[in-house]
């Protein structure tokens, strides 16, 4: 599913959205939206998403960031490569609409539990 389409679905959610076409561009988005989750396709051309959530995760200021890892591949080894990478969740596409508002929720909750 493109990011602009993901976008559009997320904000029908209630979600405020914003994409990223690439690993650099998402680091720099994170540092200026500083979102409470943030989905990531490990196929990001330039700096893939798991040296993205690395970055993320090797960075204080974006530690407690809810990562979901979106990606084509469901085996349990690459499940295990996001959850090693730093990801909270590791979904593979075709990923359903409603999943997604959950996971996002749950991430969301997570991150206000971390701040209090």
């Amino acid at each position: 599913m493109p990011r602009e389409l993901l976008c559009q679905l997320l904000s029908l959610h209630g979600f405020e959205c914003s994409g990223a076409r690439d690993g650099q561009s998402g680091l720099e988005l994170v540092g200026e939206f500083r979102p409470d989750v943030a989905i990531i396709d490990v196929g990001l051309p330039g700096i893939d998403g798991f040296e993205v959530a690395r970055r993320l995760r090797a960075d204080a200021r974006h530690r407690d960031i809810y990562l979901i890892a979106l990606t084509g591949y469901g085996q349990q080894s690459d499940r295990d490569m996001a959850l090693e990478a730093g990801f909270d969740e590791h979904v593979v596409k075709p990923v359903q609409p409603d999943k997604l508002a959950q996971m996002l929720a749950e991430g969301e909750n997570a991150r206000q539990r971390q701040r209090n």
